[in-house]
């Protein structure tokens, strides 16, 4: 499935788990973030053509991360003038990886984040003998002597 979402001024073509760069957007690292704009959503033959939006339809996404773009220079000069400006610009950017295009008014999803399975704890061979937590150390008393 895919979707036509307007965000920052611009249009994107999007599909679920793509990673995209649109212009900032509030936000922290691993918030979802919903897109309600969306012109066209799309699935195989069936195509909704928004008028200008399309009616019930979202876009859910999570924010990965917040940077900055690479660093344009902007030079100005007129010439026989003796007039030179040299600057620079670097705009923020956020990266957000697509997660569900929704229809019908439906809400975004918390999908179950994927975790890194755990190594299992092996069994001692027969042959080893079982490794045994070291016993505890008595503790010491104080004893109080008359002065």
């Amino acid at each position: 499935m895919i979707a036509v979402i307007k965000t920052g001024g611009k249009q994107y073509r999007v599909a679920e788990e793509q990673v995209l760069t649109v212009e900032k957007l509030d936000g922290e690292a691993g918030s979802t973030l919903v897109f309600d704009q969306v012109l066209m959503v799309g699935d195989g033959d069936n195509t909704t053509l928004g008028t200008p939006l399309v009616e019930g339809a979202s876009v859910a996404a999570e924010l990965l991360e917040q940077n900055r773009a690479d660093k344009i220079v902007v030079f100005k000069k007129k010439r026989r003038k003796d007039y030179r400006r040299k600057a620079g610009h670097r705009q923020h950017q956020t990266v957000v990886r697509i997660t569900e295009i929704l229809t019908d008014g439906k809400a975004p999803g918390t999908k179950a984040k994927a975790k890194p399975k755990k190594a299992k704890a092996e069994a001692p061979a027969a042959d080893e003998a079982p490794v045994e937590a070291p016993a505890e150390a008595p503790a010491e008393t104080e004893t109080k002597t008359e002065e």
